[in-house]
């Protein structure tokens, strides 16, 4: 039985033709539309010169149209689309994973859930829904707020202008983001993020901006979220600039081996004279959070997020992740399965 209405839809890794590892959760924020077509070529061909008729309606803003094709010599040599992408799969395993035993549409609202089914033959009657869909930031019919934790007064003016000063003189370096290859977790550069980082490394500093989160902030986490975190990764000061560009496209926290103890996000601005750079959360809606100096947003690590790009000045930001026992454990086991054998 297919996925029923309000089910969410499994996250998934797949090659499409312009993109070897297309994760498909990276679709949230947007309506999306799957046909899941069979191996029967007449049937298939039908389905698609519905979807072709109606292409206009898929653009990657209002709404992504997906095609899961059992039968992969029907999509080769073709291209994906702005809006209409191809996912072949022959060991059926997509299909799999979403129930779909028989082929059929299936729309997602921006958060991947379900919002209508209907049958390989109904084309029109779905495409007329995708018509007929409102802005995506409207999904809900009413307004949305992301669930994060906004907190002021965290940093003191005083220790905010020493960071921003420490990354001032060092300069920073641009980082990469993290992919998995194999059983190892790599860094690797692209345009999902352009940032600038420093590694806060003085001891007394480092013990200082620790005492500062655990009695400001992590009560408040507590209180929020129900969680108590133990750890902090990484004391990193960040830049943002406008010469460099700088933005971290849509994402989420910890979907790789080496991130998956990561349980929530914290990211502390260290200065507000800038323009743009506010964290979005599309599958909310297209509200923007931006704290005040010297206070946190915190959210969970698997929500989908982006620090939208600068348009103006710098931003700098203190940007650790929290998490607890548990989550060190699970990237104990990572450290333990992936260190390299003795001789």
């Amino acid at each position: 039985m297919p996925l029923r209405f309000g089910e969410p839809a499994p996250w998934f890794t797949a090659p499409t033709a312009s993109n070897p590892e297309f994760v498909f959760d990276s679709a949230a924020g947007r309506y999306v539309l799957l046909l899941f077509a069979p191996k029967d070529q007449g049937r298939t061909i039908a389905a698609l010169k519905a979807l072709a008729a109606r292409q206009s309606l898929f653009d990657d803003a209002r709404v992504s149209a997906f095609v899961v094709m059992a039968d992969a010599s029907m999509i080769s040599g073709q291209r994906d689309l702005r809006g209409l992408r191809w996912f072949p799969d022959t060991d059926g395993i997509i299909a799999q994973r979403f129930q779909a035993e028989t082929p059929h549409w299936l729309l997602l609202d921006p958060s991947l859930r379900v919002m209508a089914v209907e049958p390989l033959e109904r084309a029109d009657e779905m495409l007329d829904q995708v018509a007929a869909l409102g802005p995506p930031g409207a999904y809900a019919s009413v307004p949305l707020n992301a669930p994060v934790l906004i907190a002021p007064r965290i940093f003191e003016p005083d220790l905010c202008r020493k960071l921003t000063g420490l990354h001032e003189d060092n300069g920073g370096r641009f980082t990469g983001v993290m992919r998995d290859q194999g059983d190892h977790t790599v860094y690797v550069m692209d345009q999902l993020k352009r940032r600038r980082d420093v590694i806060v490394t003085e001891a007394d500093l480092v013990q200082a901006i620790r005492e500062r989160l655990e009695r400001r902030l992590f009560p408040l986490i507590q209180r929020a979220f129900a969680f108590a975190p133990t750890r902090i990764e990484r004391y990193l000061v960040s830049c943002y600039d406008e010469q460099d560009g700088g933005v971290f496209h849509p994402h989420r926290d910890n979907t790789t081996q080496a991130t998956a103890h990561r349980a929530f996000a914290c990211s502390i601005n260290l200065n507000d004279d800038f323009e743009g750079g506010d964290l979005r959360f599309a599958e909310f809606g297209p509200a923007t959070y931006r704290p005040p100096v010297g206070g946190a947003v915190v959210f969970s690590c698997s929500l989908m997020h982006e620090a939208m790009r600068i348009t103006r000045g710098r931003r700098y930001a203190f940007l650790p992740f929290l998490y607890d026992e548990a989550g060190a454990q699970v990237l104990a086991a990572y450290e333990a399965r992936t260190a390299p054998a003795a001789l």
